[in-house]
């Protein structure tokens, strides 16, 4: 498969999300003190540093959620 191109199925429900999700990325990157290349293509990275990026997004996206939930059901 040339660079560029993606296999992935994930879809985004709202895609405007992206733009959002990419900072996020970024963010959450810097926080841990891994760079991410200019250019944005992290298949050179360590899979640790893409897995750890990956896990903290995930750990932020959930507290979001809970947040919104808990002031839901007030």
């Amino acid at each position: 498969m040339a660079q560029g191109q993606s296999r992935s199925s994930n879809t985004l429900v709202v895609p405007q999300a992206n733009a959002a999700l990419d900072q996020l990325k970024y963010e959450v990157a810097q926080e841990l003190g891994i760079a991410i290349p200019q250019d944005g293509y992290m298949g050179n990275m360590a899979t640790r540093d893409a897995g750890a990026i990956g896990g903290n997004i995930t750990r932020k996206l959930v507290q979001i959620a809970e947040q919104q939930l808990a002031g839901q059901s007030r």
